[in-house]
C-alpha cells in the first residue's frame, strides 16, 4: 500500500512495484462462480510491460482466468492459464494510456466472458477451459509498475 493523491478513493492504492513473470495478488477465501470483477488502475510505468488485470476463478497459482489492459501495446486481453500454462484467447486494440486511471471490468456466468475497459466492452465470448468456482485478485505482468484502487467483486 501507498498514498496516491489521485487515487478515485483517496489516499491509498495497492501499487505492484516488484517484477516477475506474471506477480498477482489473490484473495484466497473467495468463491465466485458467476458473477464480476472489477479495478481502477493506473500503468506507471515499465520497459518490458505496462499492465494491469483482473483474474476470477483462480483455483491455484497454476489455473486461472485473466483479463488485463496494456499501456504498451493499447490493447485489452483475455487469457486462461492451465497448469502454469498462459494462453491467448482474444487480443483486442483499446487505449490505455498510461498514467490515467482506467476501470476494467469483467462479468461472467457460465461459458460467458464480457470484459469491458473505462465502461466500453472490448471482448464478449463463450469460454470453457476454466469452469466452477474460484477466488479473484489482481494481476501483472514482467516489470510493470501499476496502482490498483477501488478492487469489487460479486456473484450474479
Amino acid at each position: 500500500m501507498r498514498q496516491d493523491s489521485s487515487a478515485p478513493s483517496k489516499p491509498n492504492v495497492l501499487q505492484q512495484s516488484g517484477s516477475g513473470p506474471f506477480p498477482w495478488c489473490v484473495l484466497p477465501k473467495t468463491v465466485v462462480e458467476n458473477g464480476f470483477v472489477e479495478v481502477r488502475f493506473k500503468s506507471i510505468s515499465g520497459k518490458a510491460d505496462q499492465a494491469g488485470g483482473v483474474m476470477w476463478r483462480w483455483k491455484d497459482g497454476d489455473n486461472y482466468y485473466v483479463a488485463r489492459a496494456n499501456a504498451l501495446e493499447d490493447n485489452v486481453s483475455l487469457y486462461h492459464t492451465t497448469n502454469g500454462r498462459r494462453i491467448t484467447i482474444k487480443y483486442v486494440d483499446a487505449p490505455v494510456p498510461p498514467n490515467v486511471w482506467h476501470t476494467l471490468r469483467v462479468e461472467f456466468s457460465g461459458k460467458r466472458i464480457k470484459v469491458a475497459l473505462n465502461g466500453k466492452t472490448y471482448i464478449d465470448l463463450e469460454d470453457a477451459h476454466i469452469a466452477g468456482s474460484g477466488a479473484v485478485g489482481l494481476w501483472t505482468k514482467a516489470d510493470s509498475v501499476t496502482a490498483f484502487d477501488d478492487f469489487s467483486y460479486g456473484s450474479q
